[in-house]
């Protein structure tokens, strides 16, 4: 996980992971994330299973892996490092537009 900057003794990917907003200074605490809090892991651990989808993707100049549930509702992302990979962050896939285009960014990496 990304550690840095601790907040209230908690690593930077935790917080990412239960709040919602567009900046850091705007993030609030969404209680659906805080639900899944223990997904990741889940969601990791079944990364070479049939109900999780994996692709790579760029986002601003970095590597990104991401691992979807089987219907797009809920997403991974994980940072290559090269050494090693970060949990960068995780949330639910809102809306219907949201997950047709994570999955037509599936099928292009699959067809790649």
């Amino acid at each position: 996980m990304k550690r840095y900057p601790l907040k209230h003794n908690k690593e930077a990917t935790f917080w990412h992971i239960i709040t919602k907003g567009n900046s850091e200074s705007e993030r609030t605490p969404d209680l659906r994330r805080c639900e899944r809090i223990r997904w990741p892991r889940a969601i990791i651990d079944a990364a070479s299973t049939e109900s999780v989808k994996l692709w790579k993707n760029k986002r601003r100049n970095e590597e990104r892996i991401i691992l979807a549930l089987s219907d797009f509702s809920y997403i991974v992302v994980l940072a290559d490092r090269g050494d090693y990979i970060l949990l960068w962050t995780a949330y639910c896939v809102e809306h219907e537009h949201q997950r047709r285009k994570l999955e037509k960014e599936y099928c292009a990496y699959k067809k790649s």
